[in-house]
């Protein structure tokens, strides 16, 4: 999943960004909601965690610019938790609305929680065959066996199950597990399905479909 972490408190990105990241959640950050419409513009984003008071743009601005776009759900932070502030703020467009101080754990609930209503309904357990992924524990198996993944290899092997056995290309899976530092030409994809291959072990699961992408076997 990729998110977006929009706020100028420098502290609060690291802890943000070192929380998400533990979760499994690419993330890339924004000071300022100018910066914040840009990255935006170019990049499909799942879920925007969005201060709400920004420089340069403010964050109420931003959320009702997304809100008209309505590519990413929108998750407001403030330091103000006043039921009128709340609404204010859902009527801006938020689909969310977090006052801090907050627990960190709640947070990841509630981005989990918006991005499973942008992506298309899927089972909360990816199953093919005799591998199960369970995205709300983070954990992965195979015929029983609990899998050590690391959370790119995570992240691909939740894309592939969750694709059902459809194609998905190296630039889908760079877009949706990596973040915006990632070089597009880079082979992290190749060597990640490469390691993951070797975990997941025999027979093999993830097939490569030249000039593609990859898939989930069809024989799994």
């Amino acid at each position: 999943m990729r998110v977006l972490v929009v706020e100028d408190e420098a502290a609060l990105v690291k802890y943000l960004v070192a929380g998400l990241r533990r979760h499994g959640f690419a993330v890339d950050v924004a000071a300022d909601g100018a910066a914040a419409l840009e990255k935006c513009a170019v990049t499909p984003y799942d879920v925007v965690v969005l201060d709400r008071d920004l420089p340069v743009v403010h964050g109420d601005t931003v959320c009702r610019r997304l809100a008209e776009d309505g590519t990413a759900r929108i998750l407001m932070l403030t330091a103000s938790g006043s039921v009128a502030d709340r609404v204010e703020g859902l009527g801006l467009g938020a689909d969310d609305y977090l006052g801090k101080p907050f627990a960190f754990s709640e947070l990841v609930a509630r981005v989990q929680a918006l991005a499973r209503r942008t992506a298309p309904a899927r089972p909360p357990v990816l199953r093919a065959a005799d591998v199960v992924l369970d995205p709300a524990r983070r954990t992965a198996e195979r015929g029983g066996l609990l899998l050590q993944l690391t959370p790119k290899e995570f992240g691909v092997l939740e894309q592939l199950l969750a694709a059902r056995g459809d194609v998905v290309s190296a630039e889908t899976l760079l877009d949706k597990v990596w973040d915006e530092h990632a070089d597009p030409f880079t082979n992290a994809v190749r060597i990640t399905v490469g390691t993951l291959r070797r975990k997941l072990g025999e027979p093999p699961v993830v097939e490569t479909v030249t000039g593609a992408g990859y898939r989930i076997s069809r024989c799994t």
